[in-house]
């Protein structure tokens, strides 16, 4: 199922959901509040709902802008460890033979637990795979930390190794922490909470013709709903139906097959 088709398919139920409650709570209210007798109200009611709707547009708007800023970061570190991974595993094929089996094959066992365990963990915010993921790439320092450079030119490949590890652990330190954030529970009461205060005024403004109210009331709640739902789906970049995609690391490792000895040790001769 390709990805619009998905998002379409868990929509919808939100959004249809949203609007027959929209609609209930709008039958209900007019049987036990008689409506019409406040019509007289209407230009305050009128005001008061703008200022309210006003006030609640402008939220939306602000966590919208959150986390979609955050998806697209969590995207770019994404993007930017895979090309780090690259970069570290080419570069490492100037070392010599021993070290450098050890630091692509550690380098390539990482990733591979990125794709097989982490990626599902950061979904899940659970970090003790999240900790065993980590401890491959801590295998990749320690192999880096005990080769010794025999001459000049090993040295300056070397010290682009540690410089690029050093790039690569910066980067996956950003990926996990895009990966943890939340919206704090506090903003998500106020985003709900919001949601019913207009919803439920809506009730109170009179609209002689009942399919008119109705229409207004069942659009308004279906269209909070869509955002709540884009809302929600953003704020954990790792999974739901819009999230980061897995592309950049299949590139790189890819890449590692072809490019295991881009160098070699006559490098330095």
């Amino acid at each position: 199922m390709s990805r619009w088709l998905g998002t379409l398919f868990h929509l919808t139920p939100v959004v249809a959901a949203a609007s027959a409650a929209s609609i209930v709570g709008l039958v209900m209210t007019r049987e036990v509040i008689d409506v019409e007798s406040m019509a007289s109200s209407s230009n305050d009611l009128g005001n008061y709902l703008q200022t309210v709707g006003g006030i609640y547009a402008v939220l939306l708007a602000f966590v919208v802008y959150v986390v979609w800023g955050q998806f697209n970061e969590a995207r770019g570190y994404v993007e930017r460890e895979a090309a780090a991974l690259v970069d570290l595993h080419r570069i490492a094929s100037g070392l010599a033979s021993g070290p450098q089996k050890q630091i692509q094959d550690g380098l390539t066992e990482y990733l591979d637990a990125i794709l097989a365990d982490e990626w599902s963990a950061m979904a899940k915010n659970d970090e003790a795979t999240i900790e065993r993921v980590g401890q491959r790439l801590d295998r990749v320092w320690l192999a880096i930390h005990r080769y010794r450079p025999s001459d000049e030119c090993e040295q300056t490949i070397y010290g682009e190794v540690i410089a690029r590890y050093n790039d690569l652990a910066d980067l996956r330190t950003s990926r996990l922490t895009s990966a943890r954030f939340r919206i704090p529970m506090n903003m998500r009461i106020l985003l709900y909470a919001g949601a019913l205060i207009v919803v439920g005024s809506i009730y109170l403004i009179w609209i002689p013709k009942w399919w008119v109210h109705a229409t207004v009331t069942g659009a308004l709640g279906g269209a909070i709903a869509h955002i709540l739902y884009l809302i929600a789906d953003l704020d954990n970049p790792f999974d739901g139906q819009f999230q980061v995609d897995k592309a950049a690391y299949l590139r790189a490792r890819r890449s590692f097959e072809r490019n295991k000895h881009l160098l070699d040790d006559a490098a330095c001769a």
